[in-house]
């Protein structure tokens, strides 16, 4: 089915039974009909006897860390360098993933022992790029490193590895990332911890990269116990690290699903009132302070402030929100990460219209070019990953964006459609690559200016051979059918217990056929961007919001009969709670 925005598909195998002649069916006239929770829950595959364990999560769910291939190795190797008082460095990636994972492994060694030599190191975006880069392995090895940790980087980091090596430094590897396909392919590491490594057992392998140090701070906290458990304050810091554990989970978008539905769950749960003064100052810059954070929250308010200290600055500043103990330094660079931020939104839409035009231009937002790859030398290389997301949303195919130095180097990020292995696109044209790494959905790269039309035009070829040109129109998944009567507050409360909502759990949407607009459309907004208008089926009657839709206000009229894909909201506005939810896409006149 087809609404003014998107395509409509249902999760699962197939659609529920249609309402009969698209009339509304009050949930009284069913003979015990499922509720729409369970129905919900069926659409994605969640039984009856996985519900429970879904809805509320227990801490005791997390799988035992030394699971993961080599945890044991990294821990106790970390264990006795704190003994010897040799000196450790954690080499976090630039994002919010690695930010978070590096603070988690620094904390959990200054309590375990305060005077430790640990320290961290964060490359910087542009001058040095994404991972471990020999250069840096070397510097720290001759000012004393002894012990190398990564977070979030490093499986296809073979020659660092071996300069590690050379340098007698005993590097770790922690990392989530796309890598090796044989154990022979691995870095020659003093130890490599990742879930899904070439023999790895463990049972879950979509750990974000915070998740995977998350799993090696809590076996050093077990080893140096010498028990399977531990108690008291070490307990207590491995609960509050789940918060920062949860930031990466979310921003990185892995699924959430597993270890990582866990990992948010109670790490979202911790922020409101975490002791940790970097976060707390972080989430007053951010308008957040007193209130309970979600997904949302960390995705557009949160994280983009971790993140934009990387791509215009240098990342080790949120780094040192995390780990300092002095309060006026936390509430210092969590106010410098908001004016960077807002200085990134503004670069962001400078070059999504830049870049969005160039596309169109090219070609490349047609049927026969199912990819969008491009280069410019105004294109701000720590900025284009946001605004391939934009393009992605936009144009529905996957897009990489580059920055052209002007010494004959491109380098950038790409971003991907669900179906399509981004990772795997650029290992078949990684003959035209300098370098390159990522995952399934979204990737870095560099490669010289002569090869970039070739590349563009191998690139596009993978993505026309495995992109249909059915799937460029965006897709809506709609989880069930439901009547309006059924958006009782209850109702749509309960659906909360299925949050957080991300990659893998997306949030809710239902489709509701045969409402009637019964009157004209408001627009809202201080410039009248979002409409508000009021939907009656049989004798329910809701109000709605339509975010960004002010432009299609004159498309839907008073009187006028819709089929539409809802997201169940619970509004308390002005103190009062009532049921509004959200339209996604509308289909006028409805089937």
């Amino acid at each position: 089915m087809r609404g003014l925005t998107k395509r409509w598909t249902f999760r699962g195998d197939a659609p529920p039974p249609a309402l009969a002649d698209g009339a509304p069916v009050s949930s009284a006239d069913r003979h015990a009909p499922p509720t729409l929770l369970a129905r919900i829950l069926a659409a994605r595959g969640i039984g009856s006897a996985a519900a429970g364990s879904f809805l509320e999560p227990k801490l005791t769910d997390l799988h035992d860390p030394s699971l993961i291939p080599d945890v044991d190795r990294a821990a106790a190797r970390l264990l006795e360098a704190v003994a010897r008082h040799e000196r450790i460095v954690i080499y976090g990636d630039y994002d919010v993933d690695g930010i978070t994972g590096t603070a988690i492994l620094f904390r959990v060694l200054r309590f375990i022992d305060p005077d430790c030599d640990v320290r961290t190191y964060v490359p910087h975006r542009l001058d040095e790029g994404y991972g471990l880069n020999t250069e840096a392995v070397e510097q720290l090895a001759a000012e004393g490193a002894r012990v190398i940790v990564s977070v979030d980087c490093g499986v296809t980091a073979v020659e660092p590895a071996a300069a590690a090596r050379r340098a007698g430094v005993d590097l770790i590897i922690t990392d989530h990332h796309n890598g090796a396909r044989t154990v022979a392919e691995l870095p020659a590491a003093f130890a490599v911890v990742h879930p899904r490594r070439p023999h790895s057992e463990y049972p879950f392998g979509e750990l974000s990269g915070s998740g995977v140090a998350y799993k090696l701070a809590w076996r050093l906290a077990t080893m140096h116990h010498g028990s399977g458990r531990v108690g008291g304050s070490t307990r207590q810091l491995l609960i509050d690290l789940l918060a920062l554990a949860a930031l990466g989970v979310i921003a990185d978008v892995v699924p959430l699903l597993g270890e990582n539905r866990v990992i948010a769950r109670f790490g979202l749960a911790r922020i409101k009132h975490s002791p940790l003064i970097g976060l707390a100052a972080l989430v007053e810059a951010s308008g957040l302070g007193g209130a309970n954070v979600d997904a949302m929250d960390v995705g557009f308010r949160l994280g983009p402030r971790l993140n934009a200290c990387g791509r215009l600055g240098h990342a080790r500043e949120a780094v040192e929100l995390f780990t300092t103990a002095d309060p006026a330094r936390a509430r210092e660079i969590a106010a410098g990460l908001t004016r960077q931020n807002d200085e990134r939104r503004a670069v962001e839409a400078q070059i999504l219209e830049q870049a969005a035009q160039a596309a169109e231009q090219a070609g490349m937002t047609a049927d026969d070019r199912r990819a969008i790859v491009l280069a410019d030398p105004r294109w701000h290389a720590g900025v284009v990953g946001i605004v391939c997301s934009r393009l992605v949303e936009r144009f529905s195919r996957p897009t990489i964006l580059m920055h052209r130095d002007g010494e004959g180097t491109c380098h950038g990020s790409g971003r991907s459609i669900d179906g399509f292995n981004l990772h795997a696109a650029l290992e078949q044209c990684a003959g035209l690559l300098d370098r390159f790494g990522g995952h399934d959905m979204a990737a870095g790269l560099h490669l010289s200016e002569v090869k970039l039309g070739a590349f563009v035009n191998a690139f596009t070829a993978q993505a026309n051979a495995q992109i249909s040109v059915e799937r460029l129109i965006g897709e809506l998944a709609v989880d069930c059918e439901a009547t309006l009567d059924e958006l009782s507050a209850e109702a749509v409360s309960q659906l909360e217990s299925l949050a957080p909502f991300g990659r893998g759990n997306p949030s809710v949407h239902v489709l509701v056929r045969g409402l009637r607009v019964t009157d004209q459309p408001r627009v809202m907004g201080t410039q009248g961007k979002h409409l508000s208008m009021v939907i009656r089926q049989g004798g329910t009657m809701l109000r709605t919001v339509a975010w960004n839709w002010g432009p299609r206000r004159e498309q839907v009229q008073p009187g006028m009969m819709l089929d539409a894909v809802l997201r169940p909201k619970v509004s308390t506005w002005g103190g009062r709670t009532s049921v509004e939810p959200e339209i996604l896409d509308v289909s006028i006149g409805g089937r």
